[in-house]
């Protein structure tokens, strides 16, 4: 059986984690994981263009390398960009340097592609270069969910953004309903809520994601992107 909604206990043990944003307000935080990649991630751009909601993609940085034509439609749209190692690794299968070392490479990627196709509008380029800038923590959100206490204290530099809901679009085993109806009822005002732009879970994404975003469009829920 599947859990939606992250376990209560969890944001006890890990406080320094971001699991949800702390809001009595109708706003939800929609997130989109290893992605980019062409079809899914232009999927998911399209939906949100025509709902007019804002987002965050934690981006793997060899998937950037192989669609950079893809990530700038993201940073164009004027998403927010968080890191997702660059080859999507578990923090519990590896070592604290390999894995620093490969969130860096991933942010390398990022800022090569941003400086390879900037912004044509000078003032977006402006917002976009303050979020990537020391003045604010970049975001970082680490596969699986599976980081360790050395890896989230030499990260200290990052704002971890973990999750409120887990939709479970890439469960293939799961429906497209079951996937919908479960993610909705573990949403609540200010959840950070998990879909991925990746082939694995297109079924059920292309699916659940404009009907989640039309049902609570409807209830008065606004949607925001967490930088």
């Amino acid at each position: 059986m599947n859990i939606y909604r992250s376990p209560f206990f969890l944001p006890w043990i890990y406080p320094q984690l971001t699991w949800r944003v702390p809001t009595d307000s109708k706003e939800l935080y929609l997130t989109f994981d290893d992605g980019p990649v062409s079809g899914p991630t232009e999927f998911v751009l399209e939906t949100l263009e025509k709902a007019k909601v804002a987002a965050t993609f934690f981006c793997i940085g060899d998937n950037i390398q192989k669609h950079p034509e893809v990530f700038k439609k993201i940073v164009e749209a004027g998403h927010a960009v968080g890191n997702h190692t660059f080859n999507h690794l578990s923090g519990w299968r590896t070592g604290t340097a390999s894995y620093l070392d490969n969130i860096r490479e991933c942010e390398s990627q990022i800022n090569k592609e941003h400086t390879r196709h900037p912004l044509p509008d000078t003032g977006r380029q402006a917002v976009y270069l303050q979020q990537q800038g020391t003045g604010n923590r970049k975001i970082f959100r680490p596969p699986y969910g599976r980081i360790t206490r050395n890896q989230i204290k030499a990260l200290s530099h990052y704002e971890i953004v973990m999750w409120d809901v887990l939709t479970h679009d890439y469960a293939k085993s799961q429906s497209n309903n079951n996937c919908l109806n479960g993610s909705i009822a573990a949403t609540r005002p200010g959840s950070i809520i998990v879909f991925h732009d990746s082939y694995k879970a297109e079924k059920n994404m292309t699916y659940v994601l404009p009907r989640f975003i039309e049902h609570f469009a409807s209830l008065g829920y606004a949607f925001k992107s967490l930088r």
